[in-house]
């Protein structure tokens, strides 16, 4: 077998992406012919088909999956090279790219994303934050080493992704000291018609609050539904109602957010996982923050 030519496997890596050749086309900035000939080449140099077609579009075949999991590892290994030649003087700079989704806590995903800071390596940290089908395509498209979200990823056969459970947080209800002095007491059954602040339906966390308001017979006022955590804890702080908060990080919400906690809700927590894309040459960043050890996990109580 002849040399591999790198640009024919980056062309099927970006059509595997895509699960297009026209998608692919567009991204690159080529014509559909040559991708399509160019992909064809690469087929008959490797002696098998690397997709089957499906309806309008492209799937990989069993060739194409061993195919794919190889231009991950080279072409991460490409992005590696390029970051590790920018410092011409010797510095060396450990990127880690995290995407975080906008429903989960951010003084959370601050302790998480914390723990690599004592790695040896200097490190510069690139958040995004967003919503979860968006951070996943990024993910996939290796724009993004990680994703912290509230659920895992899940199966396709054109994404290979893997998800990482990092811990169960119990959950509880905080407010302000004037919220809390009214429903504190005889807490939970203060809360009917107490002011609650909730993650919208999107968000895995409001369909375990639901089930166990619905379980304890409590009906609260619902004031507000929020897709961001930080718009949710900050109308919190106004005032404005009840909301839910790790009990991890009662005192962190405490001092940032002036709420104290009213109780737990017994079996409703706060599920982290990270997602990144499934290498055997992982970003070791992301290998620190998926250790068992990182010292954040907290199943008790939930």
């Amino acid at each position: 077998m002849t040399s591999l030519n790198f640009k024919h496997l980056h062309y099927f890596w970006v059509v595997a992406q895509e699960g297009s050749i026209t998608r692919a086309a567009e991204r690159l900035g080529v014509a559909i012919q040559t991708i399509s000939g160019q992909l064809s080449l690469l087929e008959k140099q490797l002696g098998k088909a690397l997709f089957n077609s499906q309806g309008r579009g492209l799937v990989l075949s069993e060739a194409g999956r061993t195919a794919l999991g190889y231009a991950d590892q080279i072409f991460q290994l490409g992005d590696a090279l390029v970051q590790a030649l920018e410092h011409g003087d010797g510095e060396t700079t450990l990127r880690l790219r995290a995407g975080i989704s906008d429903g989960i806590p951010k003084l959370l995903a601050y302790q998480l994303l914390n723990t690599v800071t004592t790695m040896p390596a200097d490190l510069r940290l690139i958040c995004d934050e967003g919503e979860f089908e968006t951070l996943l395509a990024d993910l996939a498209l290796h724009r993004l080493d990680v994703v912290l979200t509230d659920r895992a990823a899940p199966f396709s056969g054109n994404l290979k992704l893997f998800s990482t459970r990092l811990g169960e947080f119990a959950t509880g209800l905080f407010a302000t000291a004037e919220l809390a002095k009214r429903y504190g007491p005889d807490f939970p059954a203060s809360l009917n018609g107490a002011p609650l602040l909730l993650p919208t339906r999107h968000n895995a966390l409001r369909g375990r609050i639901d089930r166990w308001l619905e379980i304890n017979h409590l009906r609260p006022r619902i004031v507000g539904e929020f897709e961001d955590s930080a718009l949710l804890t900050t109308f919190g702080r106004g005032g404005l109602g009840l909301f839910p908060a790790p009990m991890q990080l009662a005192s962190q919400v405490a001092e940032q957010l002036a709420a104290q906690p009213l109780g737990t809700m017994a079996g409703v927590s706060e599920q982290i996982y990270a997602i990144s894309n499934e290498r055997r040459i992982r970003h070791p960043a992301v290998e620190l923050l998926c250790a068992p050890a990182n010292g954040m996990v907290d199943d008790g109580g939930v």
